[in-house]
């Protein structure tokens, strides 16, 4: 195996486990241990992981959170085909969460002929809804100026009444290590609440959302439905085998499974 090819091997097994053993790389790609380190320090110098006894594990930065304004410039495409994607798993008589967030905002037009009962904690979207005849229930308690979404503890009572058929989440960060995150505490709880009281969990993100880590933890992978645009391969290979996850492909209506 070739220097390069060997950084990425260790580099892809980094991001799929989080750690590797000096050992286990060895015997995978028929080196020597003086290669192995050599390649270690190497990739540590570049700051693409951390050396310790015995292997090396995986570098990550707690992201911030972005202001909304600068999100909704961001990978708008991506978005809006994962939000059609996302709105076609909505079936008539449901009753689903929808989360503050930018992906989740573009599903609102798609969302419009549905017989739906629709709860949100996004003003911005409770607008869009009302304004199209949904059957739209906004919580209420804080609303959060930056990203517009109503959060703290009268929103939390009011939503642990509720009972969701789906729910459907904007997150910061998905890792399959330390799972999906987000950066506030308080908008982490309502998402938990949320997930805590539906059926089924959908959780909308481009690409750009993988492999990061931010604050605070909502769950983990596993109990979620992953919706993106097409990943690389070896990333959704290592996240398929984690969790469920649906691709967004060109033809649309041609890519929607069961889930019912």
């Amino acid at each position: 195996m070739l220097t390069e090819e060997r950084y990425k091997y260790i580099l892809d097994k980094l991001a799929q486990q989080g750690l590797v053993k000096s050992q286990d790389l060895m015997k995978e790609t028929n080196c020597s241990e003086s290669t192995i380190r050599r390649d270690l320090d190497v990739l540590e110098e570049q700051g693409l992981l951390v050396r310790v006894h015995g292997g090396a594990k995986r570098v990550y930065e707690v992201e911030r959170e972005l202001p909304v304004v600068e999100k909704t410039l961001k990978n708008v495409q991506e978005k809006k085909e994962i939000a059609e994607y996302a709105a076609m798993l909505v079936k008539d008589g449901d009753t689903i969460f929808l989360d503050a967030g930018t992906t989740t905002l573009y599903m609102i037009p798609f969302l419009k002929h549905k017989n739906i009962r629709i709860v949100t904690n996004a003003v911005q979207q409770a607008s869009l809804l009302a304004d199209q005849n949904n059957d739209v229930i906004l919580i209420g308690g804080v609303l959060k100026n930056t990203t517009k979404a109503v959060i703290g503890a009268i929103g939390l009572t009011q939503l642990s009444q509720y009972r969701f058929n789906k729910v459907f989440l904007g997150i910061n960060g998905i890792d399959i290590e330390y799972g999906l995150t987000t950066p506030d505490p308080e908008e982490a709880a309502i998402k938990k609440q949320a997930v805590k009281n539906s059926a089924k969990v959908f959780v909308l993100a481009d690409k750009t959302k993988f492999n990061k880590v931010t604050f605070d933890k909502v769950d983990n992978i596993e109990n979620a439905i992953l919706v993106s645009n097409e990943l690389d391969r070896t990333e959704f290979e290592a996240y398929f085998k984690a969790t469920t996850i649906m691709e967004v492909k060109h033809d649309l209506h041609s890519n929607i499974e069961s889930i019912d």
